[in-house]
Parts: structure tokens; C-alpha cells; sequence
């Protein structure tokens, strides 16, 4: 089966059938013509009869002007929409095969295929009457040759009108069935796109929200560091240009990871931080690096024996430590972070507790300048693993921020 985007699809089996049905009732009146035409010159050439013989010559033409006639109007009434010349071909073609059945009996028999044609093209209640007309014509045209009318003569058009119409209703619905499961499919086909569009514009939307979430995880806090590791080297000159050098060199260190990290995210794969190395020793990484550069107590903790984790896991669980780690750097002025991960069976626990400042949960954090968006981004990351997250703080308290994934059958081993 073919599908266009412009015209409805092809349905092969039930277009199959009536090409052959059309081609079959095109065969029929062509041979039938044949026939007829080549019995009348059997019968009339060369024998003594009461008509004239240019009568002979003229019915032989209108027979060939009939079989020229109707082979043009049926590729006009194949491929043509416009209902009046059908109407007028059918009309002509009525026409001769009338002068013809009139010249000769044996012309007669024609009628069976075009009652087809009748019903065929005319609507309704004019298809009857015109077969009524025709099986009329044809039982009056043989008693007039025959010069006698038998039961027979009466019989035979009738049967052949009855069953010309049941073959024609038959027709017209398997007709309309084509034409309704032509109609369904198209029906398909275009809700078969629309949804395909949609699930492509959800897709590109994901995306789209994944790639904030990574950035502002990654390449976002790390220029931010980069940034206040700088100022803090400026700071520091003249005065102490040891203390500015060792700045410098941990923001070019910074740089450095932020590139790699770039690049590894550019190519989708698994963040730096985690190459060669389990989730706990990330954690352990990124807890000395911020004691390091930040000059904040930052410990890691585990509690539970670790197993292995899916790699979304560990990426959710080291984003979001990074995250928390990075919102204690910039805006809690702690002197203590404490990073705990934990193994608890069903689910897996990652803990960031600082001592700082604190501040008001439900106060709206996204600011003009772009920055606190982390923890709406850090909330979806969670959510879209089927866990979830918590933030504790209060002013002046500290914060604690918890993040729980559970472990299904299978991502637990």
C-alpha cells in the first residue's frame, strides 16, 4: 500500500476488483457488438432480402461508430469529472445501439451492458427507469423482428434487467466501502504525521529544557567559579602575589575542567567527573576541590554499602551535589558543607547540609540576571527519575538540601 501526503492511499484489493469489473463490462459490450455486427453479416450480405443493400453498409458503419464511440466516451468517463459529458455520451451511445437493435436482432443483447452503464452513471430513481426504458425497447424490438412475442422474449430481458441491477448494487457498495476505508486511512495517515510532529516538537522541547538543566550544572557554575576565583586573585595583588598566583592556577584548573566538560557534553557522554571513577570518588573529588578553592570545610560522608548505580543516577546524584555545593560557595557563606550519600535498600540518598546563612524556601529565587534557576532545574533532574527533592532552610539556619532516587528490581543488583 503507497501513502501521499496529498490524495488518500491506494487500497489494492478493492481497487483491483472494480478496475476488473469496469474492464470486464468494456469487454462484454465490445464482443457482444462483435458478435452482433459479424451474425448480421452472416445474415443479411449477400442474401435476398427486402432492404436495400446500402442499409447493409450503413449499420455496419454505425456499429464501428459505436464501438469508436464508446471506447472514447469510456476513458472520458474514467478519468473525466464532469458529469454532463458523461451524460451525453451515455446518451449517444443509447442512441446508435437504439438504431442499431432497430436495423437487426442481433443487436439487441447489447442492453444486458448497458444496463450497467445506466446504473452506473444515473442516480436513483432515473437508473430504474432507464433499465425499465431498455428492457421495454429490447422485448418490443424482438417481437417486431420475430413478428411474435413468447414468453421467452419477455423473460429473458426481465431476468437479465434483474440481475444487472443486484450486480449493480453490489457494485456501488463495495464501491462505498472503498471509498470509506480510503477515507479512514487517509484519516490515519494525517493523524500518523500530527502525532509524529508533536512527538518531535516534545522531543526538541526535552531537549531543550535537559540542555538549560546541563549547562547551568556544569559550564554555568563553573564560569562562576572561574569568576570568583579571579576576583579573588585580584584582591590580592599587590599585597600577596603568592596567594593571587595560587588563585589563578585554580581558575585555570577550573577553565581547564569546564572544557573538558564542554566537550564531553557536547558529545552526550558521561560527565569528567566520572570517568574511571565511582560516584563516591566524584564526591570525595568535588569536596576537596571546593575546600580547596572556596576555603569551606566541605566533608563527604556514606552510610550504607555502596552497589553499583544506573549512570543516570550517578549523574542526577553528582549534579546535584555540584549544584548544592555551588549555591554554599556563592550565597550561603559557610564555614562547614557536608556531602553524605546514602545506600538504604529500596533507594539511594544524597544529603548537602551547610551551616550558612540560610534563607526563605518559598521565596521566589530566579532573579533578573538569570541565576537561581539550580534547584527548579535540580527538582526536574529528581523528578524525571521518579524520585524527589527537598530543600530545609530557614534565615540564619542553614540549608539542607536531600535528594532521594528509589531502585527498582532491576537497578538494583
Amino acid at each position: 500500500m503507497r501513502y501521499s501526503r496529498m490524495r488518500a492511499p491506494e487500497l489494492p484489493g478493492v481497487t483491483t476488483v472494480l478496475r476488473v469489473l469496469r474492464l470486464l463490462l468494456h469487454a462484454c459490450f465490445l464482443f457482444l457488438l462483435g458478435v452482433g455486427t459479424l451474425r448480421y453479416l452472416l445474415t443479411h450480405l449477400g442474401s435476398d432480402s427486402a432492404h436495400p443493400q446500402w442499409t447493409h453498409g450503413a449499420v455496419v458503419c454505425g456499429a464501428v461508430l459505436l464501438g469508436a464511440v464508446y471506447c472514447a466516451g469510456a476513458l472520458v468517463v474514467r478519468h473525466d469529472v464532469h458529469r454532463t459529458r458523461s451524460l451525453v455520451w451515455l446518451a449517444t451511445v443509447t442512441l446508435l445501439w437504439a438504431l442499431l437493435a432497430l436495423a437487426g436482432p442481433d443487436f439487441v443483447w447489447l442492453a444486458f451492458p448497458l444496463y450497467f452503464l445506466h446504473l452506473h452513471l444515473l442516480r436513483g430513481l432515473h437508473s430504474v427507469v432507464a433499465v425499465v426504458v431498455i428492457t421495454a425497447s429490447v422485448v418490443l424490438g424482438q417481437a417486431l423482428h420475430g413478428g411474435d412475442l413468447t414468453a421467452g422474449m419477455v423473460l429473458g430481458p426481465v431476468l437479465g434487467a434483474v440481475f444487472a441491477v443486484a450486480i449493480a448494487a453490489g457494485y456501488m457498495a463495495l464501491h462505498r466501502e472503498s471509498e470509506r476505508r480510503r477515507e479512514l486511512i487517509d484519516t490515519l495517515t494525517r493523524t500518523r504525521d500530527e502525532l509524529s510532529a508533536a512527538q518531535r516538537r516534545t522531543g526538541v522541547l526535552d531537549e531543550r529544557e535537559r540542555l538549560s538543566r546541563e549547562i547551568h550544572d556544569t559550564l554555568a557554575q563553573g564560569l562562576s567559579s572561574i569568576v570568583l576565583l579571579l576576583r579573588a586573585a585580584e584582591s590580592a595583588l599587590p599585597q600577596d602575589t603568592d596567594l593571587a598566583a595560587t588563585r589563578i592556577a585554580e581558575a585555570r584548573e577550573s577553565a581547564s575542567t569546564n572544557l573538558a566538560e564542554a566537550r564531553r557534553f557536547v558529545r552526550d557522554l558521561a560527565p569528567p567527573s566520572l570517568t574511571g571513577a565511582n560516584l563516591p570518588e566524584a564526591l570525595i573529588r568535588l569536596c576537596e576541590r571546593v575546600s580547596r578553592t572556596d576555603g569551606i570545610d566541605c566533608r563527604f560522608r556514606t552510610d550504607g554499602t555502596p552497589t553499583e548505580l544506573p549512570s543516570g543516577y550517578e549523574v542526577a546524584l553528582l549534579r546535584a551535589a555540584q549544584a548544592s555545593l555551588a549555591n554554599v560557595t556563592a550565597h550561603a557563606h559557610a564555614g562547614t558543607a557536608v556531602v553524605t550519600l546514602g545506600y538504604l535498600g529500596q533507594e539511594v540518598t544524597l544529603d548537602v547540609y551547610d551551616d550558612g546563612e540560610g534563607f526563605d524556601p518559598e521565596a521566589p529565587r530566579t532573579r533578573a540576571d538569570g541565576t537561581g534557576y539550580g534547584i527548579a532545574a535540580l527538582r526536574e533532574r529528581v523528578t524525571a527519575l521518579g524520585g524527589d527533592l527537598e530543600v530545609e532552610s530557614a534565615p540564619g539556619e542553614g540549608t539542607a538540601v536531600a535528594v532521594r532516587l528509589p531502585l527498582t528490581h532491576e537497578e538494583n543488583p
